[in-house]
């Protein structure tokens, strides 16, 4: 097992790893929208606050050696169902011609007041 640590301003604030290789698979803990380089939370609407993520997650595969078209599986978090097709979307922007699964899971209040947080598992070799 090996622990994955970008070296931006993206470090966890808790007690959890940002992201885990094993046995061929990275596991991306949840990002939130948070600017790497000045580790400010970023505000806006969903396509703003679901962006920022995708590039967060960019650059933590991109740390343990892999890439979006790596990815096989999504769980995004949204605080309100009334954002799905925005994030279906934004995905549809990320993962061109590669779909991973994916999970949507509408939940009411997300952290920071947030509108989305997004965990992901990838292959990486």
């Amino acid at each position: 097992m090996e622990y994955i640590q970008t070296d931006n301003a993206l470090k966890p604030a808790g007690h959890y790893s940002q992201a885990i290789k094993h046995a061929g698979l990275l596991y991306v803990s949840g990002q939130l929208p948070i600017d790497p380089d000045s580790s400010k939370k970023v505000t806006g609407d969903i396509n703003t606050q679901a962006r920022c993520i995708f590039d967060n997650i960019k650059l933590i595969l991109n740390q343990a050696g892999t890439d979006l078209n790596q990815v096989i599986k999504l769980v995004i978090y949204i605080s309100s169902v009334e954002l799905w097709n925005q994030v279906n979307d934004i995905c549809g922007e990320y993962f061109v011609t590669h779909k991973p699964v994916r999970t949507i899971v509408p939940t009411r209040d997300l952290h920071f007041d947030f509108s989305i947080e997004i965990d992901c598992i990838a292959i990486c070799n």
